[in-house]
Parts: structure tokens; sequence; C-alpha cells
């Protein structure tokens, strides 16, 4: 009895402390991780117009805040025929994944790229071959498998564009 009491402080302790951070991570400048966080608050602003993104792309990651909500991730990219892109998978999984659906609806956003922010718009890409390509690059370059089927339906890519920056980045 007194193992499984014990074994519970555990857990219930082990529970709260991942809540805590999950939590703190919200009031933090950027992710922590693969966990959410708040506004990217540091680095020097660049113009995203006429940006070169192919320096960036051996990089394996990005910081990616959306401007409603300001909470930021580290997402994968791929640089493909002169432009960014950003997948996201598990689309299906809405309850886990929202921040999409949030840029489909406003694509109003911040990268931050080696201590420097970019000021862009995400824009959802439904080009059939601009998509099979970047998931093959994606395939390539993470050493993922990401096939014809019902799991690449549920990748979405999105192109980096340019955007002036507005009153909150």
């Amino acid at each position: 009895m007194k193992l499984l009491r014990r074994l519970g402080v555990v857990i219930v302790t082990l529970v709260v402390a991942f809540g805590l951070v999950v939590v703190g991570a919200r009031y933090h400048d950027g992710p922590l991780g693969v966990i959410a966080g708040g506004p990217l608050d540091s680095g020097d602003w660049v113009a995203s117009e006429g940006v070169d993104w192919s320096f960036a792309a051996d990089l394996p990651t990005l910081e990616l805040q959306l401007l409603s909500p300001p909470r930021s991730r580290t997402v994968w990219l791929l640089f493909h025929r002169g432009s960014l892109y950003i997948p996201c998978g598990f689309v299906n999984v809405s309850l886990w994944k929202q921040w999409p659906y949030e840029a489909f609806m406003d694509g109003r956003a911040v990268v931050r790229i080696e201590g420097r922010r970019y000021p862009v718009k995400l824009e959802r890409s439904d080009d059939e071959s601009v998509r099979r390509a970047v998931l093959g690059g994606l395939a390539e370059k993470y050493d993922v498998a990401l096939g014809e089927g019902e799991d690449a339906k549920n990748v979405w890519i999105f192109r980096v564009e340019p955007r002036e920056r507005g009153p909150q980045g």
C-alpha cells in the first residue's frame, strides 16, 4: 500500500511540474524546445520583402509565432525553388495542433531565424506539384516517410510570404 501511495505522489508531482512548465512557457521569449512559448520578443527586426531565404535551407528548425494568438513554436522548414515553406503534420488532431487552423484564418506571423525576427504572412499551398516537391524534400531532409496516403494528406504546407511589420510585430 505504501508503494502505491508513493507512486501516486510521484505521478502527481510530475504532472504538476509539467503543467507549471507548460504554463510558464507561455511567458517565455519563444518556445522551449517542443513546448509552445510566448511571443518572440528578442532579436533585431529585418524586413522580409526581398529576403533570399536560401540562407536558412540547411537549418533544422526555426521559431514561428502567430500574431493571433501570440504563441510561438519550433517548426521544421524547407527551402524550395526560391521560397521558404513550413510544414505542419497531424492537422487532423485539432485538439493538439491548433496553430495551422489559426494560421489559415490569419496568416500574420513572425519567424525568428538565427536571432533575427522577420514579419511574414503564411499562405497555405494547395498546389499539388509544390506539395509533392516539398513533401519529398522534407522526407529527405528529416529522414521521415511521408508517403502518398492519409498521412501525407494530413500535412499542410505553408509558404512564407513577406509582410510589412505592423503595430503588433
